[in-house]
């Protein structure tokens, strides 16, 4: 049986530590690309989406809502992860309605962001979404949003001041401003 490889790491077990319907922890024996042996915790998270909406006069539509691991509120886009089987660009609509109640006719891909790559695998696809229209949301039962209306610029301003930290949410307001200015 030929050996099982990661790059320059020889991989020889892998130990499952934990799992849920979110997240898994594996923790890699492996000999390193030095020749001495070690260890490597990867955590896997659920691919998911983030979803930046933008109006016609330029506002963006963001949510601000408790988050447990935090401790406190926290400003962000709109994200979630997609049901068993679901399209990422299908994801994202769904959670751009059930978070804010909005939808969009227009849906600009401006590509991935990967958490933290030394550790975490799974990824974000980041979505500008225009043309909205606004009805009723429909949020989780674990999801008590506030809609926070500010400007595109402003926006931009909150990632600079770090009053924006969730980083699909950085990544994709600077992207969606950057990709604006063309």
């Amino acid at each position: 049986m030929p050996e099982k490889r990661n790059g320059q790491f020889i991989i020889k077990n892998s130990i499952q530590k934990y799992k849920n319907p979110w997240i898994e922890v594996t923790e890699d024996q492996v000999i390193r690309p030095d020749g001495k042996p070690g260890i490597f915790g990867t955590v896997r998270v659920l691919d998911g989406v983030a979803i930046l909406p933008l109006d016609e006069d330029g506002y963006v539509y963001l949510a601000e809502e408790f988050r447990y691991v935090l401790g406190f509120k926290d400003v962000g886009t709109v994200s979630g992860a997609p049901i068993v089987g679901e399209e990422l660009i299908d994801t994202a609509k769904r959670e751009l309605k059930e978070e804010l109640g909005m939808e969009a006719q227009e849906w600009i891909d401006l590509g991935l962001v990967n958490p933290f790559t030394n550790i975490v695998k799974g990824f974000q696809k980041i979505f500008l979404a225009r043309q909205l229209s606004f009805g009723k949301d429909n949020p989780e039962a674990t999801e008590n949003i506030k809609l926070v209306k500010v400007k595109l610029e402003e926006a931009v301003e909150m990632v600079m001041n770090s009053e924006i930290t969730h980083g699909a949410s950085c990544v994709l307001i600077l992207k969606a401003a950057r990709y604006l200015k063309k």
